[in-house]
């Protein structure tokens, strides 16, 4: 697919902010920096550059993976980190990843969340500029069922083994996530 970013951003700059229900977002350069804003649904058709958050809760050896709603525009029916979601206008990473928790899967006071990097905006991260963080915590998840079908505490193996034999399964935003993660765990 053909990025379609330096097309749109005469557009992006001056549109006002909208009335509709629907996200607006930020749209970011190739260096994540804000150049401006636009609607979620033209974000996505124009493969626009912008940002996202992938958050894996960790417990002992285990970590939480939801399944998405099948609702959702993206991915849907797919395995996916613990919780995910865009970054909104004037909010940091951070800031988001501790809403998607919260919102997603009833996570609170999860301001422990651990950064480990972001990864570059991509076919592959459906154009997202994407943090990829870590929670260790006991609360129990409680998956909002818009955005969750099911939701499953799985061992590191066993998700390897998974994403190994069927990746077709998994969100591809994911793949790139869990293959970080993995690395990271090595050292």
């Amino acid at each position: 697919m053909k990025h379609n970013c330096k097309i749109l951003i005469n557009f992006i700059v001056q549109t006002p902010p909208t009335v509709s229900s629907e996200e607006v977002l930020p749209v970011v350069n190739s260096h994540d920096v804000v150049i401006g804003r636009e609607l979620r649904s033209i974000i996505h058709e124009y493969n626009m550059l912008h940002r996202a958050v992938h958050t894996l809760v960790l417990r002992d050896d285990q970590v939480y993976l939801q399944k998405r709603s099948m609702q959702k525009d993206t991915s849907p029916g797919k395995w996916d980190s613990s919780s995910s979601g865009h970054v909104d206008l004037g909010e940091s990473y951070v800031k988001a990843a501790i809403r998607e928790l919260d919102e997603e899967l009833g996570i609170r006071n999860a301001d422990k969340v651990r950064y480990h990097e972001t990864l570059l905006a991509s076919p592959e991260t459906g154009w997202e500029f994407t943090a990829i963080f870590t929670l260790r915590t006991r609360q129990k998840p409680k998956p909002n069922p818009i955005e969750i079908s099911d939701g499953q505490w799985l061992t590191i193996r066993g998700i390897q083994s998974w994403v190994d034999q069927s990746p077709g399964d998994f969100a591809p935003c994911f793949l790139r996530v869990w293959q970080r993660f993995i690395e990271f765990r090595k050292g």
